[in-house]
């Protein structure tokens, strides 16, 4: 683990000499000659060890009085992949600020989600990231709205109000500080192919930790999609560039509007697609996307810990850098858990595909077969349990599950405590472990969750010669903590199954 890896100065120099790109966004280079913070991995010829000090956040080098390198774009980068691991208050508050939660309901509103108070977040979060989350927000909007400049046509009072700047003076202010250029400087600057085509489309690459397995990724999402909410496109759209390799496409519910993402494996980054009703989600939709696909992990920690398991070594060498396979919306995935248990992933999708035509919003997809928002859970608390094909037990499994989501007894987000969510969704009457787990993995984003009764992990175990018993797989399983979820899609690609395929 890297925590707090900025004070080992010795450790930072050593990581900025190599270039090592596996340290961008765990810390910044500031270079106190020239006033500029840089990722360990910038181009440029390495500063004196004595010219660098080292910040745990582009938002702290801001607020030292540090600009962005034009080289290296380390606002760019990655991001930290301690967010991931932990689930303490610090790592929920950086998931709600990647979420946008700051610049829609305030610091006030921040707190309140987490049931702490505001000194106690902002004394936390200047303690180990040297910055609080009005500084925090703020670098994200710099963000966001540099690669509005950049790769749209937009003019730049919607720039700033997409970005979410409360005034374009503040706009122009916070980039010419951030950048040392103003933001017409900033467009002039640009490729000019990055520009999108069609009004209201924004194109750009989401950036990862190499490597990145795409094959059970995208199979996951595209073996188990629910028709009229997403789908796999065989060639990607126009704007979403290079190979002919397709594209898994998606409705995305938002804070303001909805929006259509078209995502695509590409060897380096992630192409990245973006049609929104209201450019203010922007944020929040890129958030929602990089959590999908896990491109925050940290790949190369993850599978030095699951070869060391001589079982594990060869899954891991014949295709490093898997991701778990998350989503854009944690309710929808608890209530498609819920519709999965003990059938097949087809007839999973049948159920789901009634729920969508029957309780989910239209939406307009001029491009494929798009046709609706997955119904939010006060869509579906009004739903006749008599409706629905399936056995009755499972039916009020399903029917609690959303009046707790709807009443707001129950919670699901970026900021879900894992251990007591869990707790609770076990509390409801058809939830067993196998649920519970499945939910953690997949939609909270906890690492370690694991599934020693699921069907394909026992079938993988005995071909591997791994204990199969739940207990006695657990028990070997502990050498994997803190990422049994990661080793549980090893475990899964051992099997033909179409969520292990690059769809052709």
């Amino acid at each position: 683990m890297h925590q707090g890896m900025h004070t080992d100065t010795e450790r930072c120099v050593r990581a900025v000499q190599s270039k090592d790109a596996r340290f961008d966004g765990w810390f910044y280079t500031a270079v106190l000659t020239t006033g500029i913070y840089c990722r360990p991995s910038c181009p440029a010829v390495p500063p004196k060890p004595e010219h660098m000090v080292f910040h745990p956040s582009a938002a702290a080098c801001q607020q030292a009085g540090f600009r962005a390198c034009k080289r290296c774009r380390p606002d760019t980068s990655p991001g930290s992949p301690e967010w991931n691991v932990r689930a303490d208050l610090v790592a929920r508050t950086m998931r709600l600020i990647a979420d946008g939660v700051v610049d829609r309901e305030g610091v006030t509103g921040l707190a309140a989600r987490l049931g702490y108070s505001t000194r106690q977040i902002e004394r936390q979060l200047f303690a180990e990231l040297g910055a609080g989350p009005l500084a925090l927000a703020r670098a994200q909007r710099a963000q966001t709205a540099r690669l509005l400049v950049e790769t749209t046509g937009l003019p730049m009072a919607d720039v700033a109000f997409a970005a979410g700047f409360s005034s374009v003076r503040t706009f122009n202010d916070t980039v010419r500080e951030v950048f040392a250029l103003s933001p017409s400087e900033l467009r002039t600057r640009a490729p000019k192919h990055a520009a999108a085509a069609t009004p209201g489309v924004i194109t750009l690459r989401l950036p990862f930790r190499a490597p990145l397995h795409p094959d059970n990724l995208f199979g996951h999402l595209t073996a188990t999609a629910v028709p009229g909410v997403e789908e796999w496109l065989p060639h990607s759209p126009e704007g979403v560039d290079g190979a002919p390799v397709g594209a898994y496409r998606r409705t995305l519910r938002l804070p303001y509007g909805h929006g259509i993402v078209a995502l695509a494996p590409r060897p380096d980054h992630i192409a990245c697609r973006l049609a929104l009703s209201d450019p203010r989600d922007l944020t929040v939709a890129i958030s929602r996307c990089r959590r999908l696909l896990d491109l925050d992990a940290d790949p190369v920690a993850v599978d030095e810990q699951l070869r060391a398991d001589p079982a594990l070594a060869p899954l891991v060498d014949k295709a490093p850098g898997r991701r778990v396979p998350r989503t854009v919306d944690e309710a929808e995935f608890a209530v498609r858990a819920v519709l999965g248990q003990q059938v097949s992933t087809a007839a999973a999708r049948t159920h789901a595909a009634r729920l969508v035509t029957a309780h989910g919003t239209p939406v307009d997809d001029p491009e494929g077969g798009l046709t609706h928002l997955f119904p939010a859970p006060e869509h579906l608390a009004a739903l006749d349990p008599d409706a629905l094909a399936m056995p009755r037990t499972r039916r009020a499994t399903l029917t609690t599950l959303v009046r707790r989501l709807a009443d707001g007894d129950l919670r699901l987000g970026a900021d879900s405590d894992w251990a007591k969510t869990r707790a609770a969704l076990l509390a409801l009457p058809g939830f067993g472990p196998w649920t519970a787990d499945v939910i953690a993995m997949r939609a909270l984003g906890d690492p370690d969750a694991f599934l020693p009764t699921d069907l394909g992990v026992r079938r993988a175990a005995r071909v591997l010669g791994l204990p199969s018993t739940p207990a006695a797989l657990t028990t070997r399983a502990a050498a994997w903590r803190p990422w049994r979820a990661y080793a549980v899609q090893y475990l899964w690609a051992t099997d033909s199954h179409p969520i292990n395929v690059l769809p052709a």
